[in-house]
């Protein structure tokens, strides 16, 4: 955000050291994953990186009093540059005096950070200027990180790097290490109606285990495509923008917020979780049911972070109640989306 005045002063001296007279527009409210945003910025460059990320989702909320969230999106525009490039500083750069809704700081000018108080559910984001030709990053690594923390934390989720998918209101959890092939399952899923939910990010709330997520993009690899190239949607994948992630390794980012494809519109209830396993289900059934033991071992393998938390045991416990399986590889993706379907169809 481009301040008003200058604020690198004594926070002693000046009478609005933080900002906090300074008025700064909202963007519409957002219900995202169970909880109601709202976003203020002056920069419409990172409004339209939120916008980005949640617009024209499905709205997604527990209650009909949902908790409500603020973050505020600053833009930290970038020092000047020094005409004498041999010339160092001679002393660090001055802290400059920031706020957000609930939290007070400071930081040097060209910093990217991001400050959180779930308890208060706000936060303070701060991206500098020279960061946003990298507006996957932005979106993805900071602004996405603050609205999950937020949401987990606040309402007492728990988080899973999994994908999720679902028919008629009920849900199955995809588990598996990156490379397992829950994109490509998720992808065959989606190709054939499916109610999508999310790739990578699912957020379970333990007692209801109702499942929620944010089905803005799907990441498919180039390799990937080779099972779908009689699907419509081919097209649109291949001229979707590429990205890359931080391992090096490059994805098409597809939108998915269009009549081509269907987005769970609501919280699904979790029936069970399968696990994707590399070893080839041969002519035999793809989904081998796992007993109690081996399903809590594989989710505290495949889940670390969210063991760590105070409401997994609650979501373990009913987790484990529901069932767990292993989805072996089939000789086409599709053999995967049928076994999950007459699962989804038969609990």
């Amino acid at each position: 955000m481009h301040a008003k005045k200058d604020r690198r002063v004594d926070p002693g001296i000046e009478p609005d050291p933080y900002g906090e007279g300074v008025s700064v527009p909202v963007r519409k409210p957002l219900n995202i994953l169970g909880g109601r945003f709202r976003f203020e910025s002056d920069s419409k460059e990172l409004l339209a990186l939120v916008d980005a990320a949640y617009a024209g989702l499905p709205s997604h909320l527990f209650s009909s009093r949902p908790k409500i969230f603020r973050v505020k999106l600053m833009l930290t525009p970038a020092p000047a540059p020094s005409t004498d490039r041999s010339a160092r500083p001679k002393e660090p750069p001055p802290i400059s005096m920031l706020h957000g809704p609930g939290v007070l700081g400071g930081a040097t000018p060209s910093s990217t950070f991001v400050v959180l108080s779930p308890k208060e559910r706000t936060g303070l984001v701060s991206v500098a200027e020279e960061m946003l030709p990298f507006a996957y990053h932005v979106r993805y690594e900071i602004i996405e990180f603050a609205v999950f923390t937020l949401a987990c934390r606040a309402q007492g989720l728990v988080p899973l790097h999994a994908a999720c998918v679902g028919l008629d209101g009920r849900a199955i959890l995809l588990m598996g290490p990156s490379g397992s092939g829950k994109s490509t399952v998720a992808l065959q899923c989606l190709s054939e109606g499916f109610d999508f939910l999310s790739e990578d990010s699912v957020f379970v709330e333990p007692r209801s285990m109702r499942a929620t997520g944010t089905a803005n993009f799907l990441h498919v690899r180039a390799d990937s495509l080779s099972w779908f190239t009689q699907w419509p949607a081919h097209s649109i994948i291949i001229r979707s923008p590429v990205i890359r992630r931080r391992s090096g390794v490059e994805k098409f980012e597809v939108d998915l917020r269009r009549e081509e494809f269907r987005l769970a519109k609501t919280p699904l209830k979790v029936i069970g979780v399968a696990f994707l396993s590399p070893r080839s289900g041969g002519n035999g059934p793809l989904l081998k049911p796992l007993s109690t033991s081996e399903t809590l071992a594989r989710l505290k393998r495949e889940q670390a972070y969210g063991e760590s938390l105070p409401q997994w045991r609650s979501f373990s416990r009913n987790l484990l109640r529901l069932g767990g399986f292993e989805l072996r590889r089939g000789p086409h993706p599709a053999a995967s989306s049928a076994a999950l379907r007459s699962l989804l169809r038969s609990v």
